[in-house]
């Protein structure tokens, strides 16, 4: 409980962590991204609260997809060394908050994020870009796909197959089947 206090108040309206925070904000983004989370912001508080330097807001789809965002970014902060020092909603199937002290991150269900309109609540501050710039690519001449090849011969000569292996009369062996003549077909 007392780091738990500490943290808190090294978070009072801005900390010396602030640049560290955000790149940890900017990393939780990217992880939710991973998971297909979609309408991903993160917002910068600017000092104007004493709880958090930055907010990440995600939607997912589903209560699975809200676990599994869920999972990637705790693990994933833990290994920075930034633990949840709060978490709740950890039983709902809509809504789930993360608080790092210097970053919350709140995982919507796509209808709760609709009903609560989130996103006005943080009209006003400024949002972060987070995606990594896509690399462009050289722009090249599309090949023209090659040309089919032409339809087989007629039918007939589909029919051109290798004759069925004969069968051999029961208590004869391949040796001795090749010996006795063979019956011509009509």
């Amino acid at each position: 409980m007392k780091h738990t206090q500490q943290v808190r108040k090294e978070h009072d309206g801005g900390s010396g962590d602030r640049p560290r925070f955000k790149q940890l904000a900017i990393a939780a983004a990217r992880l939710a991204d991973s998971k297909k989370a979609e309408e991903v912001s993160v917002y910068d508080m600017d000092g104007r609260s004493a709880l958090a330097d930055f907010v990440v807001v995600a939607t997912v789809d589903n209560p699975a997809q809200l676990d599994a965002v869920d999972e990637e970014i705790s693990t994933n902060l833990k290994k920075e060394g930034l633990f949840a020092l709060y978490r709740d909603g950890m039983r709902s199937k809509n809504w789930k908050v993360l608080d790092y002290g210097g970053i919350i991150v709140h995982i919507f269900e796509r209808k709760a994020r609709e009903f609560y309109s989130f996103d006005k609540v943080y009209t006003g501050y400024g949002e972060i870009k987070w995606q990594e710039k896509a690399v462009e690519k050289p722009v090249t001449a599309k090949r023209k796909p090659a040309p089919k090849a032409a339809k087989a011969a007629p039918k007939e000569a589909k029919k051109a197959k290798k004759p069925a292996a004969k069968k051999i009369p029961a208590g004869k062996t391949r040796k001795a089947a090749r010996k006795t003549p063979s019956k011509k077909r009509k």
